[in-house]
């Protein structure tokens, strides 16, 4: 069963984003010294898990000083704007890049509706409010964040997308990796581990940037990672070969697609093909029912985004 919070020590708790199903998505609040960040947002339905948990604290919403998004996804930015209206007194740190979407988020909600649908737009994400660009900070490579007697900095993370930051976190000696470190659920989790899977989502899919992203987050020797899909993990060192693995099977099974008239169903099936015998080798014991109910969004999502890559490789 998925809490509405996890404690995990070094003054960080994960919080349920309520997105989909409980064990999806989550967002992070550190706590230092009085002063407290929200790492990832979760959805519009989100900040009332935040705001109680919040409550249930003690933490009075003016010690909310941060609010950061590790890029500007929906499951991972869709609740800024509600979050910043709650908390007058938070700065929104974001991406250079993903900036201007979460001060106009028009482009930003159009693009989500052409991935996900209308209807799941309005059931999953809601109304998209604009944060006022006074209360914004562009999260340059290497800003250092002030948080209490602690320091957050901001890594430029380019491969899933090029409007992804990375937070390293001294203090929990942790890395908040948003998407750049995959996505872990619970319900793959067996005795070799985690299951991690590369989520090669549209549109900015960046094999070259991933690999580079991966080895500085390495050289960084954090002694752990918080995934936002989901929750903590140790052995950053063995998943990050495994994600290595991973963009260069994508990449070839994108290339294998490339001559194939009609493309999405070629990349979905290759995918699922590709991560079944991966999570065999795993010790998986989900059938494939079971699977494809868990990850079929995900691995339609990839698909998308291995064809999108393909269209720009073509020029």
């Amino acid at each position: 069963m998925i809490s509405r919070y996890q404690d995990l020590g070094w003054g960080v708790s994960c919080i349920e984003a309520g997105f989909q199903r409980p064990g999806l998505a989550g967002c992070y609040l550190l706590l230092r010294d009085g002063e407290a960040a929200l790492i990832d947002t979760g959805t519009a339905r989100t900040f009332p898990n935040i705001l109680s948990l919040f409550a249930e604290k003690g933490i009075d919403r003016s010690q909310l000083r941060y609010v950061i998004p590790t890029h500007v996804h929906l499951d991972h930015a869709g609740g800024a704007g509600q979050l910043m209206a709650h908390f007058p007194r938070a700065s929104l740190v974001v991406h250079p890049n993903g900036a201007r979407h979460l001060i106009a988020p028009e482009k930003l909600a159009a693009g989500s509706r052409a991935v996900y649908g209308e209807a799941d737009f309005q059931r999953h994400f809601l109304e998209l409010l604009p944060v006022d660009e006074a209360r914004v900070i562009t999260a340059q490579d290497g800003l250092e964040l002030e948080l209490g007697n602690s320091r957050l900095t901001c890594i430029d993370a380019p491969g899933h997308a090029r409007h992804h930051i990375v937070i390293h976190d001294p203090a929990s000696g942790g890395l908040f990796t948003g998407d750049t470190f995959g996505i872990a659920y619970p319900e793959l989790t067996t005795k070799a581990g985690p299951y991690l899977l590369l989520p090669s989502t549209p549109v900015q899919f960046d094999p070259e940037g991933w690999h580079r992203t991966l080895d500085r987050l390495l050289a960084i020797a954090a002694k752990r990672v918080f995934l936002t899909h989901y929750s903590g993990i140790d052995q950053a060192p063995q998943h990050a070969e495994s994600l290595h693995q991973q963009i260069d099977a994508y990449v070839d099974i994108a290339r294998g697609a490339a001559g194939q008239q009609e493309r999405y169903p070629h990349l979905h099936q290759a995918l699922w093909e590709f991560h079944d015998a991966r999570l065999d080798r795993h010790g998986c014991r989900l059938d494939q029912s079971q699977r494809r109910l868990l990850l079929e969004m995900d691995i339609g999502l990839c698909a998308q985004g291995l064809d999108v890559w393909l269209q720009r490789q073509a020029g």
